[in-house]
């Protein structure tokens, strides 16, 4: 009875794991890894006699198994396709960053000839006008 118990509290656990496994959607898209083959399904569960449970407990041993290595797979490229998605952004960044900088000094070094320019012809004017 305490084999029963615990292959049952077993089955119970692996079944709440799989809950949390679903293809990540946002905004109507899906995200697929990629070369992780496709997600395992979960196998069908009979209680229905011993011989049954037994086969059904083997049947999740199986999937628990397949399924952790997919999910390891999934992690691997989402955390490859994440990495290669944020250097792209530090690119772009950097580039509107130092594009933005670029004009910021051009507008500054205007703003200095511009008043230099008005200082002095200001002086010049007023030096005539005496």
């Amino acid at each position: 009875m305490k084999r029963k118990t615990a292959l049952l509290a077993g089955m119970v656990l692996a079944c709440r794991w799989g809950l949390g496994v679903a293809p990540v959607q946002a905004a109507g898209r899906a995200w697929a890894p990629q070369n992780c083959g496709s997600e395992p399904a979960a196998p069908a569960v009979d209680v229905s006699s011993v011989e049954r449970y037994n086969a059904s407990v083997d049947k999740v041993t199986a999937y628990q198994k397949e399924a952790r290595a997919y999910n390891s797979c999934v992690v691997r490229s989402a955390m490859h396709e994440e990495t290669a998605i944020s250097e792209d952004a530090k690119e772009r960044i950097a580039f509107v960053h130092d594009s933005s900088t670029a004009v910021q000094k051009r507008i500054a070094a205007n703003f200095e000839k511009l008043t230099a320019t008005l200082k002095a012809g200001n002086a010049r004017l007023q030096k005539a006008a005496q």
